[in-house]
């Protein structure tokens, strides 16, 4: 016995028994059949080649041969039926989707076989060498073509499958699918010499046995790690776009065997020279295919991610980002901070962001590096321009070269929009997109280097524009989070209003119902006046006291004796306080402070001591100085404020503790001493009163040093 025929015959009964494992253990499963399907087959395969090994008669070598390629012709249908439906949930929608294929694969290599099985190989003779030489015949050369592409497709099958794997799955199934992929990738090889010498090389039954016995011992790797056990995957539906190095690579050996037997009609080993040439046109062809437009941008943007050096320092990029815009609340400031921040980190000198107003179909602009309001205002007068550029940019999410030829083609049908781009030097667009909506633009001319930007700029201007979005997006989002509480506060506020002018419309009603029957009584209009004063000083105290929520602070700083300061407010109150009033004040040096304004600080913790007080009550004024701040001090003894109330409520608008307040007094103080660069204190216990510390620095550079503290 050959040991070819040794070999044959160990991959047969290796193969069969693996078949009959599985039939045994589980057949119920339709990948299973498919499996012992393709392992008989690939068995009897074996066998017969085995057979043919040991044949010597030319005529009874060619027999068997012919049985050989008859028997393996049923490769391709069951094997690819196995690669879509092993270890797949959804196997049914890839059998319905590859049918034709499936069809194709059983019927094409069948028909060849049936009606022409003659004609697989043309002949058996020996050469001068004295080596067998088994020319093919033609449809033994189409049955090898048929060979090649199935042994392609069922590649990119477990190729797909196995990407979708992960973790537990993948380890289980990783040896079948490693040695079914070593066992299709041979007959690639296999094949693909076949037709490029236009014979079988009996040589090459030997390297397929030892391929199968590999992939034998691989199978029976998995079969002990997964036990049989059923393991489901959800491959994509387009994960021929995943495998297209497989598909070129079949695509490749398919012409190089195709031209090869035309090369050999036209005159075999004679014509070397044009077989050469015929060669390097199918290179030449492979790579204009592999260097397509779209291949070519994928291939540059995995290299550009995973092969290549950076070209950025990405931290560095990202740290200075951050600081430039964390801190920024308003969406203009924002907008110039990521303008400049792109044309450093470009080298563009001219960089726009274009925000779209709320009706989406016009620009406004957000920050530039180039162009100024007048500016602005003057190239948007012509609103289409900007439109047109809205309207191309919807249609992508990346960067985009407008100096592209189609893109540049697409824009110069528009006559508005080549005007709006030639007048605002715009070579490259990038969309702003959070949310799924459209935010803006982002403009970039080209560097000060002319270079044009590379793959890699574009991905780091992708990734920066993504984060400028997510910026304006949370910043227009907060904007909104401050309307709806402006318009509860109002909502609040009308509250108020509503229920002092509803008691003050009802005491002027009651008036005048009476004003007929009494206006003869002096001592009635004079009542009538005194009722109308009061009226009138009413709304006069209510609007006084709200007016701090809506007017900005303009402080008129003078250098302010603060002993002085406070005696003279507390003068002005004397007389209407029910407490005990109790000064303690260290001499201190003049600091800038706008008089009128602390006055007002001083009154309303005054008068809200007073309010806390009850019976012998004390209020308490200290002046203190201390590591640069002078302190000044209200306390009583009243009923005080629970730590929670502090917490959540304190120095907030329309929150307080007295019946007839309007919680605006503290809010406008804290307002007053943060703008003098100081903070306030408080320190309160319930039933034992309560103490503010106003800390104001004496000099103007001083800074707080912490937050306040309860």
């Amino acid at each position: 016995m050959t040991a070819q025929a040794f070999l044959s015959l160990i991959a047969a009964a290796m193969t069969l028994t693996l078949a009959l494992v599985v039939l045994w253990r589980d057949r119920s499963s339709f990948a299973n059949r498919a499996f012992i399907l393709g392992m008989l087959v690939l068995a009897a395969t074996e066998a017969v080649g085995a057979r043919a090994a040991q044949a010597f008669l030319p005529a009874e070598i060619l027999r068997w041969h012919r049985i050989r390629l008859s028997v393996e012709a049923l490769l391709p249908g069951t094997w690819l039926l196995f690669s879509l439906t092993f270890a797949r949930t959804n196997y049914r929608e890839f059998l319905k989707r590859w049918r034709w294929a499936v069809l194709a694969a059983f019927a094409f290599p069948t028909l060849l076989v049936g009606a022409w099985g003659n004609s697989l190989i043309a002949g058996a003779f020996l050469n001068e060498s004295g080596q067998l030489v088994l020319p093919l015949g033609w449809s033994g050369s189409l049955l090898h073509i048929a060979f090649l592409l199935s042994a392609v497709l069922i590649l990119m099958n477990l190729e797909s499958t196995l990407r979708a794997s992960t973790g537990t799955s993948r380890w289980q199934i990783k040896f079948m699918l490693l040695g079914l992929g070593a066992l299709f990738a041979v007959l690639i090889f296999t094949s693909s010499q076949t037709l490029l010498y236009s014979s079988i090389n009996t040589t090459l039954l030997l390297v397929a046995s030892v391929a199968v016995v590999v992939a034998d011992l691989l199978i029976l790797a998995w079969f002990a790690r997964s036990r049989m056990i059923r393991v489901d995957v959800y491959p994509s539906q387009t994960f021929l776009y995943n495998s297209l190095t497989v598909l070129f690579v079949g695509v490749y050996l398919l012409a190089i065997g195709g031209l090869a037997k035309v090369v050999s009609v036209l005159g075999g080993a004679h014509t070397l020279p044009l077989a050469t040439f015929v060669v390097f046109i199918a290179l030449v062809v492979l790579a204009t295919v592999l260097l397509s437009g779209e291949l070519q941008q994928k291939s540059k943007r995995f290299i550009s991610r995973h092969l290549r050096r950076p070209k950025y320092d990405y931290r560095n990029v990202w740290s200075t980002f951050t600081q430039r815009t964390g801190s920024l609340i308003s969406i203009r400031a924002v907008c110039s901070a990521i303008a400049r921040v792109v044309s450093e980190t470009f080298g563009v000198p001219s960089v726009t962001l274009w925000l779209l107003k709320e009706t989406q179909d016009e620009l406004t602009l957000g920050g530039s590096t180039a162009l100024s309001e007048e500016q602005s205002t003057t190239l948007l007068s012509s609103r289409e321009g900007g439109r047109a550029l809205i309207q191309v940019m919807r249609n992508h999410e990346r960067p985009v070269d407008l100096a592209n030829r189609l893109m540049a083609d697409s824009l110069r049908s528009d006559t508005a929009a080549e005007r709006f781009l030639r007048d605002t030097d715009v070579r490259y667009c990038v969309p702003l997109i959070g949310g799924g909506e459209l935010l803006g633009l982002l403009a970039l001319n080209d560097r000060v280097t002319k270079d044009p930007l590379t793959l890699e700029d574009f991905e780091l201007l992708k990734t920066i524009s993504d984060q400028a979005a997510s910026a304006l997006l949370n910043i227009k989002l907060s904007d909104r989070l401050l309307q709806a509480k402006e318009m509860e506060a109002f909502q609040t506020l009308s509250t108020f209003f509503i229920h002092d002018l509803k008691n003050l419309a009802s005491r002027l009603s009651l008036t005048l119902q009476n004003l007929p029957l009494h206006y003869d009584n002096p001592a009635f209009r004079e009542d009538l006046l005194k009722v109308i004063s009061q009226s009138v000083e009413r709304i006069d105290s209510m609007c006084g006291r709200l007016s701090p929520l809506s007017r900005q602070l303009e402080l008129e700083l003078a250098e302010t004796d603060v002993d002085v300061l406070i005696q003279s407010t507390l003068a002005s109150l004397n007389g209407s306080l029910r407490a005990r009033l109790v000064q303690d004040l260290q001499p201190l040096p003049k600091i800038p402070l706008d008089l009128e304004e602390m006055q007002k600080v001083l009154i309303n913790l005054v008068l809200n001591a007073n309010d806390a007080i009850r019976e012998n009550g004390e209020i308490r004024v200290e002046v203190r100085e201390r590591n640069g701040w002078a302190i000044l001090s209200v306390s009583d003894n009243g009923c005080g404020m629970s730590q929670e109330y502090i917490a959540n409520s304190l120095f907030k608008p329309f929150h307080t503790t007295k019946k007839q307040g309007l919680g605006i007094g503290l809010f406008h103080s804290k307002k007053i001493v943060e703008a003098h660069g100081g903070r306030i204190e408080v320190e309160s216990q319930e039933g034992r009163g309560s103490t503010f510390r106003v800390m104001l620095p004496e000099n103007a550079e001083a800074q707080p040093t912490s937050e306040s503290r309860a």
